[in-house]
């Protein structure tokens, strides 16, 4: 798995909002190696008067919501990053780009997303018939991807998350509906969860996504759970990265993934960095002291894990 960049990315420019240049900038690359422009794929999510809105909005740095910001440079930015998504879905890569997705609905920007990256390559892949487990591993729940997948047993949709934190959703209960019950895996995460819980986290449900046999992991990579992030009260060390793809190189054969979230910028290149080492095979570059989670947070932990295995043991065999 290689990163997928174009200095394009840089071209949404959003001042001194978290979600700045500084993401991708501090990763100090030189060169591009991809160029495809997402638009023909856009209306695989998005409708065309969105699409319109979202255009008509960067040529005047609009703002979309309270949170999202535009620029003139930024609609190219988000139809390359749409591109580049589609283009790691095909190669096996990571899209790094910006703006990130999983936030944005199929009419609208919310939480610093305009298109849903990983919805749209998603889409792609279910017209060619495959079956899609979308790992989100960001620490806000991607409320626009489970929205998008909701009804569909086409797609499983896998977030661990925050949980109270924005988009203020994605509780156990929340499984899906009509044919998608089930295929829906919200795993709470409560404000001061360590690598401990994380891992207890994935034990758990890795094996429901082993079930469902995806023919492809689609993952919305976000590093905003780290322990030094500014938007989260996670707190994931690097280690974990690189063992998160460890875990996906060693359950799953075909997978890819785009940048979400991540903000602190001194940490953000060496946690993608471990991902990929822990997913291509390698040493993992950077260490880090693990960390552990107090009795309280464990506590919330263990009611909402046994909560949602009970109410998913009604779909899986657990």
């Amino acid at each position: 798995m290689k990163l997928l960049y174009n200095p394009v990315f840089l071209d949404h420019h959003t001042g001194m909002h978290p979600e700045s240049h500084r993401r991708l900038q501090a990763f100090n690359l030189q060169y591009s190696n991809t160029s495809r422009d997402g638009t023909p794929y856009l209306e695989l999510v998005h409708g065309p008067a969105y699409i319109q809105k979202v255009k008509d909005a960067c040529i005047f740095s609009g703002m979309l919501d309270q949170d999202t910001l535009t620029s003139p440079g930024t609609y190219e930015a988000a139809v390359y990053a749409v591109g580049a998504t589609v283009e790691a879905s095909e190669q096996g890569d990571f899209a790094l780009v910006r703006p990130p997705g999983h936030h944005a609905y199929p009419n609208k920007a919310s939480g610093f997303c305009l298109f849903n990256n990983i919805a749209i390559a998603t889409r792609k892949l279910v017209a060619e018939g495959k079956r899609v487990l979308i790992f989100d591993f960001d620490g806000h729940l991607g409320d626009g991807t489970s929205h998008i997948f909701y009804d569909t047993d086409h797609v499983m949709y896998w977030s661990l998350h925050q949980y109270p934190a924005f988009p203020g959703h994605g509780f156990v209960n929340e499984t899906g509906t009509g044919k998608g019950e089930g295929f829906t895996l919200n795993v709470p995460l409560p404000p001061g969860s360590g690598d401990d819980i994380f891992w207890r986290a994935i034990d758990s449900y890795l094996p429901i996504a082993k079930a469902f046999n995806p023919d492809v992991v689609a993952v919305s990579a976000g590093f905003d759970a780290h322990q030094q992030d500014l938007l989260l009260d996670l707190r994931l060390t690097l280690p974990t990265f690189y063992k998160l793809g460890v875990l996906i190189r060693t359950h799953f054969k075909q997978y890819f993934a785009t940048l979400e979230g991540g903000y602190n910028t001194q940490y953000l290149p060496a946690a993608v960095y471990n991902f990929l080492d822990g997913i291509n095979g390698a040493a993992m570059r950077f260490e880090e002291r693990e960390t552990e989670s107090e009795f309280k947070v464990w506590d919330t932990f263990d009611i909402n894990l046994n909560s949602g295995l009970s109410i998913l043991s009604k779909f899986w065999k657990l």
